[in-house]
């Protein structure tokens, strides 16, 4: 006998359950037929795909997440190569970098109300032909502006998925199984900031810095193919209907939805900010991303080439380190989190949110630790050891543990809204690290590596740590009445 889908599975984890709240909705539950599948529904609905087509849509939009920051990233090695062809310092070729961790930031704010019209998979295949179209640009650009600009409208339009594709997930995915794939998109955001300067390390000291964006670009293209070969859309509207059938049809773009866009889509997700749980962990998390993180990455550079005069691929290679780190770290954290909270629940019947934040100062002790080792052993060096990169690697596992620890704190914190704190908490993350390439260089001659190591560690502990532990002890206090 058919039986509805419900979210409210007993037997679903609380991170499964809190993260993707956003489903439990009035509209008709699912009917399961003896099979286990969805029946009695649209070809077009995404819930009733085969499992290769739904894996294929998440694999593509985690693919699309990891571009946008390997993109952005992937300059890195060749700072001093831009420095040289432009005419500007090191630090000036960061900018490059910074400005678009920048866009990264705030474009999803202005894609994701548009996607939410005219729907993801227009919106994707727009974003991966205007990048294609920037690349091919920066290939052929003689001059730091120009290359500047090629850079702001690469971000701009890459954007799209880091805003939208925990949606996609959501859509395509039963609650057990969510977090888990989840889990493809996230690390696949993340791990493309080392990736980037990693791979392209190679390709600028053997091909040239003009390869950095002819190969951005076929990448690109690829993914239009991708997208165009077995791309669909995910966002499913049983009025609004496709009329159009066959292959030529899905192609052509049109509203979803009779929603019209108003100012207030584009900022409504700024109103989070009057929550101070939702607020205090994104600023935490910020600032530990960004010095657990994007500092380690952009001053790679300074940091390994000057001191050892390294090439753009001995530069790239030290990435390796901070791979690592990401991935251990992910598949530490999500399985702990579930483990830790079932043991919660064993033990006194009921668990809350802030319980995952007990977790999280393994991830503040992690990121000290790395950062001290990163820091103090880089300075100490006459010649290159790999005790810095095992720093980095430290301090890239606990950041990648915070990561997920902290953000579903949030989502948690704010089940009704859970979309729209992604998409906050990605706002406050880039635009804090956008900051700091304008300071870290000159905090690191200031300061040499152990010293500003040491000011990076004080400013976690004292601007993301404590507030975290008042939050948890607010937060648990009040579960408990």
């Amino acid at each position: 006998m058919a039986e509805p889908i419900s979210d409210h599975n007993p037997k679903a984890t609380d991170s499964e359950a809190s993260i993707h709240l956003e489903d439990v909705s009035p509209s008709p539950p699912i009917l399961l037929s003896e099979d286990g599948h969805p029946s009695n529904h649209s070809l077009q609905d995404p819930r009733n795909w085969p499992q290769w087509k739904k894996n294929a849509q998440i694999l593509m939009v985690a693919f699309h997440s990891c571009v946008s920051t390997f993109m952005a990233a992937g300059i890195i090695p060749a700072y001093d190569l831009f420095a040289e062809e432009y005419g500007v310092t090191v630090p000036d070729a960061s900018y490059l970098t910074s400005f678009q961790i920048l866009l990264l930031g705030l474009s999803p704010l202005l894609w994701n109300p548009v996607t939410a019209v005219y729907g993801r998979y227009h919106v994707s295949m727009f974003s991966v032909l205007g990048s294609m179209v920037c690349n091919i640009g920066g290939a052929r650009c003689t001059t730091y502006g120009a290359q500047m600009a090629t850079r702001v409208l690469t971000a701009f339009l890459i954007s799209p998925p880091i805003g939208n594709g925990s949606g996609v997930v959501t859509d395509l995915c039963e609650p057990e199984k969510r977090a888990q794939k989840l889990g493809w998109w996230t690390l696949m955001t993340t791990i493309g900031t080392p990736l980037g300067p990693f791979l392209m390390g190679f390709v600028t000291k053997h091909l040239g810095i003009q390869w950095i964006f002819w190969i951005f670009a076929i990448l690109n293209f690829c993914q239009f193919l991708l997208y165009l070969a077995i791309g669909d859309e995910t966002i499913y509207n049983p009025k609004n209907e496709r009329k159009q059938s066959g292959f030529f049809g899905k192609l052509i773009p049109r509203k979803i939805t009779s929603h019209s866009l108003s100012p207030r889509d584009f900022v409504a997700p700024f109103s989070l900010a009057m929550t101070p749980r939702v607020l205090i962990a994104a600023c935490a998390h910020a600032i530990t991303f960004c010095y657990g993180n994007i500092a380690m990455i952009v001053e790679m550079p300074i940091a390994f080439g000057q001191k050892f005069h390294f090439d753009a691929q001995q530069i790239g290679l030290q990435f390796i380190a901070i791979i690592i780190g990401c991935v251990l770290g992910e598949q530490v954290s999500g399985p702990m989190c579930d483990w830790f909270l079932k043991r919660v629940r064993q033990s006194r019947g009921y668990s809350c949110p802030a319980d995952r934040l007990w977790l999280s100062y393994i991830a503040f002790s992690t990121i000290f630790a790395g950062l001290l080792v990163w820091g103090f052993q880089l300075q100490h060096a006459t010649t290159w050891n790999v005790t810095p990169c095992v720093g980095a690697a430290i301090a890239s596992f606990g950041n990648q543990m915070q990561t997920t620890i902290l953000t579903t704190f949030a989502v948690e914190s704010k089940k009704e809204r859970s979309a729209e704190v992604g998409v906050f908490v990605n706002v406050c993350r880039q635009i804090y690290g956008f900051i700091g390439p304008f300071y870290l260089p000159y905090m690191f001659t200031a300061l040499g590596f152990g010293g500003a190591a040491g000011v990076m560690v004080a400013i976690v502990g004292g601007c993301a740590m404590v507030p975290i532990i008042a939050v948890q002890f607010v937060a648990t206090k009040s579960a408990k009445q």
